[in-house]
This record gives structure tokens, sequence and C-alpha cells, in this order.
């Protein structure tokens, strides 16, 4: 495949609206190689994950994030190794997030709800998107079934008494309480997240609405790999691999002094 076999794939996949909605929020932070053969895939660009990258001989990276401009110096030394590496590098944020197969609802298949009632959209703020089990759980056994699947620490709020049934999910950071009020809106008794503060935290405890909050890079690596198996269903002989990032939003331990 070649940088542009892999343009017209993503055009196949994504609807032009989606590219004029978010123009800005997808694109190359580098183009090194003409022909790709391996391709690395995770959630965030940074040293770390290139470092992933050349371990595994990657020829384009594509992830959910850019280098984000407010960690100060970071796109900077990412565009250095990658151009060090003979590394291309394609970012897709918003049309992954807003797209059918997108973010939202690769989580809602992982955690093998039944029935998408609603996409996560986008209408001038983020819309969560709407997931339901044909029949309801125990709030502990889906607490222990999105921690498996996320295989991390799942922050958890109990806040009703119903069993986990119809589910609002926001991947990243769906910390707003414009988000959970939608899923309140939907009829949701619950809501998962990627990020969560004190408002989010307050709010979903005066609404009655249950929260789960697991970190932003893994409630997302789901839209990423699915976006990549879609590729590589247009180029099977393409080797994807994974790149391997640690749960630093969750699984660290305090210092004690």
């Amino acid at each position: 495949m070649n940088i542009s076999e892999f343009q017209e794939t993503l055009h196949e996949l994504f609807d032009k609206q989606l590219w004029h909605d978010h123009e800005g929020d997808f694109g190359f932070l580098n183009r090194s190689n003409t022909f790709i053969q391996k391709v690395g895939y995770c959630t965030n660009l940074t040293p770390a994950t290139i470092e992933q990258a050349v371990i595994h001989k990657i020829d384009l990276m594509i992830t959910h994030h850019d280098a984000w401009d407010f960690i100060y110096g970071l796109k900077d030394e990412c565009m250095k190794l990658l151009t060090q590496h003979n590394i291309s590098h394609f970012f897709i944020h918003g049309p992954l997030d807003y797209v059918e197969f997108g973010t939202c609802t690769s989580l809602i298949k992982v955690l093998e709800m039944d029935t998408i009632i609603k996409y996560s959209t986008f209408e001038g703020d983020s819309i969560p998107g709407v997931g339901e089990y044909t029949k309801s759980m125990p709030f502990d056994m889906f607490a222990e079934r999105m921690q498996t699947t996320l295989n991390e620490p799942v922050r958890v709020w109990k806040n009703n008494q119903q069993e986990v049934k119809r589910i609002g999910i926001l991947t990243g950071a769906g910390n707003s309480t414009n988000h959970i009020k939608s899923a309140v809106d939907s009829g949701c008794d619950t809501y998962i997240t990627g990020e969560v503060n004190l408002y989010t935290i307050q709010y979903a405890q005066l609404v009655g609405i249950n929260l789960f909050v697991g970190s932003h890079t893994f409630t997302e690596i789901f839209g990423v790999e699915t976006l990549v198996k879609k590729i590589h269903e247009f180029h099977p002989t393409l080797e994807m691999v994974q790149l391997f990032e640690p749960h630093d939003e969750l699984n660290h331990s305090m210092n004690k002094f």
C-alpha cells in the first residue's frame, strides 16, 4: 500500500461531510514512506509510542490524537523522531469519534451491548452515543466487565438502585455536565467516559446516573483498532501491530512521605 492508496481507503470509509466538519482535526504529521507494509496503531502520539514503532519496524503510525500543542515541545520532538526513523504518521481525531464505527460504537460493541440506540455525533458539542442491554445486569457485574475489557482500574460511582441497562458513552474527555445531561435526556441509567472532574461527579450524583470512568487512552483505543481492521480489509497484505501504551492515567501509585 502506498500513501495515496491509504488516503483513498480513508475516503472510502468516511463520509465527505466528516472531513469537512472536522477539518484540521486529522492529517499527516510526517510523510517519510511512499510504500507501507507495516502499520502500528495506538491512541496517542508520544516519543514513547514512536519508540514502540521503531522496535516493531513500523512504516506508518495511525493514532487517534495528534501530538498536543499544549504539551509544549511534544510536537517538535515527535516530528524529529518520526523523521529520524523514517516513519510516516497519520492522526484522525474528530472524524473517528463521530463515524458510525468509531470510538463510541467500538466501546459499545466490546462491552457486548445488544443494541445501539444512538450513535455519537457532533452538533455544536459532542453528543454521547447510547447502547442498551436486552437484559439488565447488576452494577458490580457491569463494573467487572468494564474493568476486564479496558484491562485497567475503573472509577465508579453508584448513583441509583437500578440495574445497568441503558448506557450513555462519550469516550475520552466526556466529562462535561452537558454530556451527562444528554445521556440523562436519553433515558440512560449509566454513563461512561474517560475523564472526570468535581463537576462530573457532582452532577451525576444530582441526577442519579451511575458514573463509570476509565482512562482517556483506553476508552478510545477500540475505535482506532476498528479503523485499522477496516483498512486491513482493503489491504490484507498489511501487517497491523498495536503499539504498547501504559495505563498511566489510572494505574499509578501514591508516593508516601
